[in-house]
C-alpha cells in the first residue's frame, strides 16, 4: 500500500514538472503574438466599412465562436475536475479529442481575429494559436505516453488530437462537480471577449482619422 503511495506521489511529481514549463511557455508565447496581433491594428484597418453587412457580419460570427470557446473550455472543466494530475481523462469532450481545451481556444481566436470584421486576421489568428498548441500537443503527449505508457498510446491511437471525431463519443453516468473550478475556467475564458470592446475602440479611432489606415485587410 505504502509502495503504490509513493509511486503515485512520484508520478504527480514527475507530471507537475513536466507541465510547469509548458504552461510558462505557452502563456508567455500567447502573450506576445496576442500583443503582435493587436499592435498591427494601429496602422491597418478592415477591408470592409466599418457598419456594413460583411464587417458586422463577421464581427457577430466571431462572437458566436468565442461563446463556444467560452462554453466549451468550462464543459472540459467538468470532466477534469479535481482529477487532472491523478487520472488520465478520456470520456465527455476528451473521448472525441486528445486536446478539448485547446480546440476551444483555438476556435476562440478566430473569434478574436475575427473582430477586426475581416477574413485574414480571422485565419491568422486561429492559424498561429493552432501552431503554439500544436507543439505544446506533442510536448504533452510525450509525458503522458510516459506517465500513463500502453494505456494512453492506445487512446491516442483512436482520438485525433485536434479534429473532433463525434462518433467516439461516450459519457460517464455521473460527473463529480467542482464550482469554484468550474467558475475560475469560466470567468477566465470569459477574457476572450475582451477583444470586442478593443477592437470597436480601433474602428472608431480609424473612422475618426486619429490613427492611419497604411492598409486594409480584407
Amino acid at each position: 500500500m505504502r509502495s503504490e503511495r509513493l509511486a503515485g506521489e512520484n508520478i504527480l511529481q514527475r507530471l507537475a514538472v513536466a507541465q510547469r514549463p509548458n504552461q510558462r511557455t505557452r502563456r508567455a508565447v500567447l502573450a506576445v503574438a496576442c500583443a503582435l496581433g493587436i499592435s498591427i491594428f494601429f496602422v491597418a484597418d478592415s477591408y470592409w466599412p466599418d457598419g456594413g453587412l460583411v464587417h458586422e457580419g463577421i464581427e457577430w460570427v466571431g462572437i458566436a465562436l468565442i461563446t463556444v470557446c467560452v462554453l466549451g473550455r468550462t464543459w472540459c472543466i467538468l470532466y477534469i475536475g479535481n482529477n487532472k494530475n491523478y487520472e488520465m481523462i478520456h470520456d465527455g469532450p476528451y473521448s472525441v479529442v486528445r486536446h478539448p481545451l485547446y480546440v476551444f481556444s483555438i476556435i476562440g481566436a478566430i473569434g478574436v481575429g475575427a473582430q477586426a470584421g475581416g477574413f485574414t486576421a480571422a485565419l491568422v489568428g486561429g492559424f498561429l494559436t493552432w501552431a503554439i498548441f500544436l507543439r505544446m500537443a506533442q510536448i504533452e503527449e510525450e509525458n503522458m505516453i510516459d506517465l500513463y505508457g500502453a494505456r494512453y498510446f492506445d487512446y491516442a491511437m483512436r482520438t485525433p488530437r485536434f479534429m473532433p471525431n463525434f462518433a467516439l463519443y461516450f459519457s460517464r453516468r455521473s460527473l463529480q462537480v467542482f464550482p469554484r473550478r468550474i467558475a475560475v475556467t469560466f470567468f477566465d475564458a470569459m477574457i476572450f471577449f475582451v477583444s470586442v470592446p478593443i477592437m470597436e475602440v480601433f474602428d472608431y479611432l480609424h473612422d475618426a482619422k486619429i490613427l492611419p489606415t497604411l492598409f486594409s485587410l480584407p
